[in-house]
């Protein structure tokens, strides 16, 4: 159990520095975009920060398999929440990202809905199986991932509308938060099947599995839509919004996949119902745009409180950009002038 709870801190810290490494690069990179993966692994294999960045990933993900290993599901999920604490601590340093007021009580409601999430296995002998009947699996995740790349889809969809408010990338951290969700569910089976005095035997269990396929499937995909979602917008925000929606899928999906037992005490299950309650009150209350100063006297001073993907991508009175990060504006290709008169007009 205890080295269960500390390759779980130690997965929460490469994943935070990860998170916040690749946002550094991101910054450096040309607009990337989710309709054409090609280009855009191309040009994050290009980049040595990037790299660095996605071999700390890596390293978590090493250090997943050996919680699944040794923790229940729950207890692994709840213990993973807890890296937002390092993420917020992490961006804040190092990317300059300022939180606003409702996305500190957004994360402050996150912590407390870990507490109870925790609490509830206090002292609990409960345990989950090891595999999970691949139709239910199946049943399970094939629509999760539709409705995350759906989610996707729409969300950019709505970002290329003109006249649009800067997005606070809410919609891509929930699109996201699903298909990691599945994944995790994924890394899951793939830990139970891991069998290291039987490498052949390993091996043959994997391939007739669908774990690792889907692991590919939610590897590949994610990767593309992430590394999107994480130019575009905040890593504070939008790395937490994907935690939340990742804990509480593989929470329910794990209960019935894994056949994972609610507790039988009241207040274990209130405190497990509770806390999932409230993590789900969090998503609905973040806000979905960032604010956008405007023009005026005042834009400047305003501008100082804005995060940094609400900020303008240019022009008279406007700060630039820090280098932590690129607005989704910037993201988009520049509208043609409506008439001759109008283009005359700018400087």
């Amino acid at each position: 159990m205890v080295f269960g709870v500390a390759a779980a801190l130690l997965a929460n810290l490469l994943f935070s520095m990860g998170f916040v490494i690749e946002k550094r690069a991101l910054s450096a990179l040309p607009p990337l975009s989710a309709g054409r993966p090609a280009r855009l692994v191309l040009h994050l294999l290009r980049s040595p920060l990037w790299l660095v960045g996605a071999t700390s990933l890596l390293l978590g993900f090493a250090a997943q398999l050996a919680v699944y290993r040794t923790l229940p599901l729950v207890a692994a999920q709840g213990l993973f929440v807890t890296g937002l604490v390092m993420l917020l601590l992490l961006s804040t340093a190092f990317l300059g990202e300022k939180p606003g007021g409702r996305e500190r009580i957004g994360m402050a409601t996150i912590l407390a809905a870990l507490v109870m999430s925790v609490a509830s296995l206090r002292d609990s002998s409960e345990t989950i199986s090891a595999l999970a009947p691949t139709p239910l699996l199946l049943a399970l995740s094939l629509p999760s991932l539709a409705v995350g790349l759906g989610l996707f889809l729409t969300a950019e969809r709505r970002s290329r509308r003109r006249h649009r408010l800067p997005t606070a990338g809410v919609p891509y951290g929930v699109a996201v938060g699903f298909l990691y969700g599945v994944s995790s569910l994924a890394i899951k089976g793939v830990a139970g099947l891991l069998d290291p005095g039987d490498v052949r035997g390993t091996v043959l269990s994997l391939a007739t599995s669908p774990y690792p396929y889907l692991l590919a499937f939610t590897g590949t995909t994610g990767l593309v839509l992430s590394q999107t979602a994480l130019q575009r917008c905040r890593a504070s925000l939008v790395v937490p919004v994907c935690t939340t929606v990742n804990f509480l899928y593989a929470t329910v999906s794990g209960t019935v996949a894994f056949a994972e037992p609610l507790p039988d005490e009241p207040l274990r299950l209130a405190l497990r119902l509770g806390g999932a309650l409230l993590a789900v009150c969090v998503l609905v209350a973040l806000p979905r745009h960032d604010p956008d100063p405007g023009p005026g006297p005042d834009a400047d001073a305003a501008a100082d409180s804005v995060p940094e993907d609400g900020l303008p991508a240019d022009g008279p009175g406007h700060k630039a950009l820090p280098p932590a990060g690129r607005p989704l504006s910037a993201t988009l290709p520049p509208t043609r002038p409506e008439s001759p008169h109008h283009a005359s007009e700018r400087p």
